[in-house]
């Protein structure tokens, strides 16, 4: 059985210890679908005191991330065939559900997070496969966008997601997107405060499995 991995380089290694030791990505990581490696960026710097920024030329605010460490890192890294090596930045391509179903098929995909003020060109030109953005806005580094393709493409491997998992992608997955309809939970009515009555839609209640498959499908919205 091939196992996704997942290799994230980073200055920051620890901030992923939390998310990553919790909940299905820690299940899925104990039952061997999943592996997840941080590497610290710093343990592949050649300077004397494992510097892995300096001044960007043409002068400007802040610093900017050394190519050098990043080429080495992801040299050593890559091992697989079926591999991606990602950076993550505002001015990458738009990172969506079609886009994790294209990763899970991969069996590497290697994460390049930035900070500071940017990453030298030279990595997005010569070294990473693609360039990604989770949204359109500008975050302080690339630690939360790598979580969130590490749990987007995660829940596409067969076995992460509960028990029926492959029940679950059969129903959810559609073409390059997945279908997202209203759930709705116990009580069937829920009372407020102020006197209001929230109730669950008669059909989920019906028990009659094609009514019930038809009104998600009418209710439902693809995300691609």
């Amino acid at each position: 059985m091939l196992v996704m991995k997942f290799d994230i380089i980073t200055i920051f290694p620890e901030i992923f210890d939390s998310y990553f030791s919790e909940s299905l990505i820690k299940k899925a990581e104990d039952k061997g679908l999943i592996e997840i490696n941080i590497h610290d960026l710093r343990d592949y710097s050649i300077e004397k005191w494992g510097d892995v920024d300096g001044k960007p030329y043409g002068g400007g605010r802040g610093m900017v991330m050394k190519v050098g460490p990043i080429y080495r890192a992801v040299k050593e890294i890559k091992n697989e065939k079926k591999c991606k090596t990602v950076l993550f930045t505002p001015r990458g391509e738009k990172y969506n559900q079609k886009k994790a179903t294209e990763y899970s098929d991969l069996d590497q995909i290697i994460m390049i997070c930035g900070r500071y003020e940017g990453v030298d060109e030279r990595v997005k030109t010569q070294i990473a496969d693609q360039s990604i953005s989770i949204g359109d806005y500008v975050l302080i580094g690339g630690e939360i966008p790598a979580m969130v393709v590490v749990e987007s493409v995660s829940r596409l491997v067969p076995g992460v997601v509960g028990i029926d998992n492959e029940g679950f992608l059969e129903e959810r997955v559609i073409g390059d997107g997945m279908i997202e309809y209203p759930q709705y939970g116990r009580p069937e009515i829920f009372k407020t405060d102020e006197g209001e009555k929230w109730e669950t839609p008669e059909v989920l209640l019906s028990g009659h499995h094609k009514k019930i498959k038809e009104w998600r499908k009418e209710h439902g919205e693809i995300i691609n």
